[in-house]
């Protein structure tokens, strides 16, 4: 398993490399621009050159670069689906100088034009933006179904994916707060889950997982992040999760919150202990 935890690339990239080394991790995610989206950074082929070499060399897992929250490919809005389409195509030029990594997204929400056309939309979109040789496959992010989100169960994530014409460039990125949020007790029951997720939309799409602890009920349908232990999944749940074959070799990275990237370095040294433990037992 590759363990790791969001990064700011704001330093650039090599800076992410050497942080990443600092807390013991072997995969990262960063937002290819602001969060809130905006322009991108003009490319430094130096730097990127750098982390290459940085990723190569100590045996990284891939990466999970994260678009920004502003995407809506299913907006009823133009301007935000115009804007939707910019990002994502910049994002992905870019990223093939970074090749085999993932690209993970929200699916968006429907704004009140409902689910039926807002899937339609995000589908044409995707047909419209993936290529045939492109490097880095595109992850849909399993979401809690807050507001008028999409691909809040599998079977819509299903549907999208249905959709899409060139499937080997697209898998999913489950988020453990999310879909417990959404109503899949991966808590006391994991292996159903991953059994509903495999018949439903098949365990090769399972790319990469974010690993969260929960401040919500089952099924709250929020999206509230807690460190591990510290919500309602609880440690067990997680590291239950975790030790489950079909994601031993994922990239999966912390999003819980933290005031420093040591708090993920302690936690990332946490679960391979606990992980170590399981395994043994």
């Amino acid at each position: 398993m590759y363990l790791g935890c969001h990064l700011s690339s704001a330093g650039g990239y090599e800076k992410m490399g050497k942080e990443a080394l600092a807390i013991n991790a072997d995969t990262f995610a960063f937002f290819t621009r602001n969060p809130r989206g905006g322009k991108v950074k003009t490319v430094d082929i130096n730097d990127i050159n750098s982390l290459n070499s940085i990723l190569k060399e100590n045996n990284f897992g891939p990466l999970v670069s994260h678009a920004p929250y502003t995407i809506n490919a299913c907006s009823k809005n133009l301007d935000v689906r115009e804007f939707a389409e910019i990002a994502f195509t910049e994002d992905l030029e870019r990223l093939e100088l970074l090749p085999g990594n993932y690209y993970n997204f929200h699916p968006g929400s429907h704004t009140g034009q409902g689910s039926e056309l807002a899937t339609k939309l995000l589908i044409d979109f995707l047909n419209r933006i993936l290529w045939k040789d492109q490097k880095t496959i595109v992850l849909i992010e399993t979401m809690s179904g807050k507001g008028s989100e999409i691909g809040k169960t599998f079977q819509e994530i299903n549907e999208i994916i249905s959709g899409v014409k060139l499937k080997d460039k697209i898998g999913v990125c489950l988020d453990t707060c999310h879909v417990f949020d959404g109503g899949y007790d991966i808590a006391n029951n994991p292996y159903d889950v991953m059994e509903e997720f495999d018949k439903i939309i098949g365990i090769d799409k399972l790319k990469a997982v974010h690993v969260n602890d929960s401040k919500n009920e089952l099924g709250s349908k929020k999206d509230r992040h807690a460190k591990i232990g510290e919500g309602n999944i609880g440690s067990k749940g997680i590291i239950d999760f975790l030790s489950m074959k079909e994601i031993k070799k994922l990239p999966c990275v912390l999003e819980t919150p933290q005031e420093d990237i040591y708090g993920y370095g302690r936690e990332i040294a946490w679960i391979r202990n606990e992980l170590v433990k399981t395994s043994r037992g």
